[in-house]
């Protein structure tokens, strides 16, 4: 299934073994929204990703500042947009409110905060619901319980994981399997050009188990898209909100060797007619095994540029040996 609009088709791709579809790619409400751009930006960014194609946006119960303000925020969009057309995900994980139920993977804490979540969106049920982090503390049965609680209560329409690397993916898996809980349909790990854990940790187990898989920071955070090469923008979060999801100067230093890898990338996109974020997400998405990359976006312009890379997906053999040869891989 796919969705024009222009010359750019918007592709969909089908969830592992569910029978739920997802864009190739969606939008991650992270920072950038119900915090750092003000509301009649992240409308436009948001009504504009909609109309070419883009049917799934991504928050988390922490997302933005205050913790929740994204949720928030969108819930008022989602008003203008025709809800039986569009996916919602949100999570809960992290710190989210004070005293010993506020952090983790235990039931209360996850229950609580789906229905604290659904309240922020104005929704009766989210369409997929995530446990966002491991918890070590927490025994992975009663989280996944809980997963399953709230897909059986009708609260969440799916369930999914979030930064859980194989071996606990597989166990989280089988405990599934065995105790005859929800199943999860979906996986997020980080995943980029500059960071493959992914295809050790997480695609092998996926692509075997039926689970869909997609990819947050793409972009390295802005590094993939150029944005550093020259020390921090004056108009990057880093410099306008310290704190606020952004790279610090602290951070640009230690990442000196990926800078200097999306330099030597650049010329490699532009022989391909892409720009370096786009490159970067098209290669994502040359795995099957990839249902979607998520983005996030500042301006309308930043978010056309990144959809436009579904335009060229394809890659010659010698242009993947040429990537990986730019990236120190091989």
């Amino acid at each position: 299934m796919t969705t024009a609009t222009g010359s750019v088709v918007m592709p969909y791709r089908r969830c592992g073994s569910s029978g739920l579809l997802l864009p190739a790619i969606s939008l991650g409400l992270w920072q950038g929204m119900g915090s750092y751009r003000d509301e009649s930006v992240a409308r436009d960014i948001i009504l504009r990703a909609f109309a070419r194609g883009v049917t799934h946006f991504d928050l988390a119960n922490n997302y933005g500042t205050p913790a929740g303000a994204s949720e928030s925020l969108f819930g008022r969009i989602l008003k203008d947009l025709p809800r039986e057309q569009i996916v919602v995900s949100t999570k809960a994980g992290h710190r989210m409110w004070p005293g010993p139920y506020g952090d983790g993977g235990g039931r209360k804490y996850l229950i609580q905060s789906c229905e604290q979540s659904l309240k922020r969106l104005g929704l009766d049920q989210v369409d997929l619901f995530y446990s966002h982090r491991p918890d070590p503390e927490t025994d992975l049965e009663e989280t996944l319980g809980a997963l399953d609680h709230l897909v059986r209560q009708g609260k969440a329409l799916y369930a999914g994981l979030s930064n859980y690397p194989d071996p606990r993916l597989t166990r989280a898996l089988d405990i599934v399997q065995h105790r005859g809980f929800a199943p999860i349909t979906i996986h997020q790990p980080r995943y980029s050009l500059l960071d493959r854990r992914a295809e050790r940790e997480v695609l092998p187990t996926t692509g075997v188990r039926g689970v869909g898989v997609i990819a947050f920071s793409p972009l390295e955070q802005g590094i993939l898209a150029g944005r550093y090469r020259n020390g921090l923008p004056p108009d990057s979060r880093a410099v306008q909100n310290q704190g606020n999801g952004g790279l610090t100067r602290e951070a640009l230093e230690k990442n000196a060797a990926k800078i200097e890898a999306a330099r030597r990338l650049e010329p490699i996109a532009a022989k391909r007619g892409q720009t370096l974020a786009q490159l970067s997400i098209a290669w994502l998405l040359k795995d099957p095994r990839v249902t979607s990359v998520l983005i996030g976006a500042s301006t309308v312009a930043q978010l056309d540029e990144n959809l436009d890379a579904v335009a060229n997906l394809a890659f010659t053999a010698e242009e993947l040996k040429e990537i990986d040869r730019a990236c120190g891989v091989g």
